[in-house]
């Protein structure tokens, strides 16, 4: 018989077994909490730049359910997001339906600008009129539009329900609406819309606020109310599908003035660039990224002067960092949010062919930890490749993360879907830095030189390069379904991730690494493929 003591066995070589109530009490006779800090995983003297595979978070107490995490958190000084999740401008991700439908998640899509200023410009105006509070700026036609005009017009902005007014412009009285019904079988496209148009109707007068005149709207049973003035005037309107969206898409980003959904867009550092952004700022931009490889340049600093200067109340965001003296210079020039990681991406070849970056886990941690002090958010860009890696990111102090081939396989990415040599449903994905995206004429709006206006050369500094140097590659990723269904999976995941470090919020998430009670362990080569399947066959489903 083994030796005991107060009736129970000897464990692990201790003969004496203490009162088990003190069990908690006796943790302070410990030099430290069981792991690491975030300070000790990440000195790079000791472990090198780590990425987000060579760690893992340690879990805390679960004292909260998953619901009740907050994933609420700033990408700009300005603007705060309710899920930390926005998505890359690559032309293979996001064009007007990934910004949409990323924003009516409660994240933001952020539009490419590998094409021209006017159809850029055309894509943010569609994500700013897909959701409204009060219309202030309705399409308003006559009612001597034709039918075929009206269809057109739907065609062009995704939405069918015009107000008619005397002279076709705001301002002037108000004569009726012509809908979606209205036309719908509608064959005889040179016929008038006042022949078509409905006359009865409900308005609500000037001076009523949103809340009642949704109430009003909520009892009309119709698509749309007029707002009008004492002469029947149109001054705005609001729309019945609007109040829809309220009730299925509750964490949308919205303005809290107009109600429309928040719109990102990317530009480059060339002196064009300050053309397009002009057209974008008309369209109702409200973040503009800086886009470049390497954000620490005189062309970026110069620009972002500008901006300020120029458009004081547009949020930018610069980047891309890897470094404190990086970040430094576009703090110091006025940035609203930073954008870290260099070479990282799922499609990025920069740390092979140009022997520059960072390790990302090691970047966002440097970066991060320093712009805090200057209260700069700061967006993990790339590396995320699973829910795992979105909490790395935000653990080591980042605010919101964004991710390209992770989105690039849903429906609402711009492209279409193919099946590939094996069998799979797949979806084309390209970094910017490859020859495909490089040599893509659509920027250069049919100008000889087209290469001079390519967002691909704009961000890798290659406008005048007479031979291109590829710093990224083409290929296709599995499709995911739509957006509607993975960010609420993402999202998901990222609470019941937080629930087991026992973190309630992000901010508290950020608090405790600081302060050293967030822990953490280095994984060495065989944890991570202890932490990996390990099955001879399987079938890996994310969600359902």
């Amino acid at each position: 018989m083994p030796a005991a003591t107060n009736g129970h066995s000897a464990i692990n070589g201790e003969s004496k077994v203490l009162d088990f109530t003190k069990a908690i009490e006796l943790l302070s006779e410990y030099e430290s909490r069981d792991g690491l800090s975030i300070q000790e995983l990440m000195d790079t003297k000791a472990h090198g730049g780590l990425t987000y595979n060579d760690f893992l978070v340690l879990p805390g107490y679960i004292g909260f359910a998953a619901s009740e995490v907050s994933l609420d958190s700033p990408i700009t000084k300005n603007i705060v997001l309710k899920t930390p999740f926005v998505s890359s401008p690559m032309d293979t991700v996001t064009e007007h339906e990934m910004a949409i439908h990323m924003a009516l998640q409660g994240g933001l899509g952020v539009i490419h600008h590998n094409c021209s200023p006017d159809a850029q410009a055309a894509m943010v105006r569609k994500v700013k009129r897909y959701e409204n509070g009060f219309i202030n700026d309705p399409i308003v036609i006559s009612q001597t539009t034709t039918v075929g005009e009206a269809k057109a017009l739907k065609e062009k902005w995704g939405f069918g329900g015009f107000p008619v007014t005397a002279t076709g412009k705001l301002g002037s009285k108000l004569l009726g609406i012509v809908t979606n019904r209205d036309l719908q079988f509608e064959d005889d496209f040179s016929q008038t819309i006042d022949k078509v148009m409905v006359t009865d109707l409900i308005t609500a007068q000037s001076g009523v606020t949103l809340l009642e005149a949704n109430r009003i709207l909520a009892k009309s049973k119709k698509g749309k109310l007029p707002i009008v003035d004492q002469d029947f005037n149109l001054v705005s309107m609001i729309s019945r599908s609007d109040l829809t969206k309220n009730l299925h898409f509750p964490l949308a980003s919205k303005l809290p003035d107009s109600k429309q959904l928040i719109c990102a867009a990317s530009i480059g550092t060339r002196p064009e660039d300050k053309t397009r952004l002009q057209k974008l700022v008309e369209a109702g931009l409200d973040v503009v990224i800086l886009d470049s490889s390497q954000g620490n340049s005189m062309y970026q600093v110069e620009m972002l002067k500008w901006i300020k200067q120029e458009y004081p109340k547009l949020d930018v965001i610069g980047g891309n960092v890897v470094t404190r003296e990086q970040a430094a210079t576009l703090i110091a020039a006025g940035v609203d949010g930073l954008r870290i990681g260099m070479g990282s991406g799922s499609a990025c070849i920069t740390q092979e062919v140009m022997a520059i970056g960072r390790p990302q886990a090691a970047a966002v941690y440097s970066v991060s930890s320093f712009a805090a002090r200057f209260g700069v958010p700061c967006i993990a860009d790339g590396g995320v490749q699973n829910v795992g890696h979105i909490v790395k990111g935000l653990a080591l102090g980042a605010s919101t993360v964004m991710m390209g081939g992770l989105l690039a396989g849903t429906t609402e990415s711009p492209g279409t879907s193919f099946v590939s040599r094996e069998g799979k449903l797949v979806k084309a994905y390209r970094g910017m830095g490859s020859i495909d995206a490089m040599q893509d004429k659509k920027a250069g709006s049919g100008s000889k030189n087209s290469q001079a206006s390519n967002a691909g050369t704009a961000r890798y500094f290659s406008e005048g390069d007479s031979v291109l140097v590829a710093q990224g590659v083409s290929g296709a990723v599995a499709h995911r379904g739509s957006i509607n269904s993975f960010v609420p999976y993402l999202a998901a995941g990222l609470k019941h991730s937080m629930q087991d470090c026992g973190q309630k919020s992000l901010k508290q998430l950020h608090e405790s690494a600081r302060d050293g009670s967030l822990r953490f362990e280095i994984r060495t080569a065989s944890a991570q493929v202890e932490g990996n399947v390990n099955m001879e066959s399987y079938e890996k489903k994310l969600y359902a």
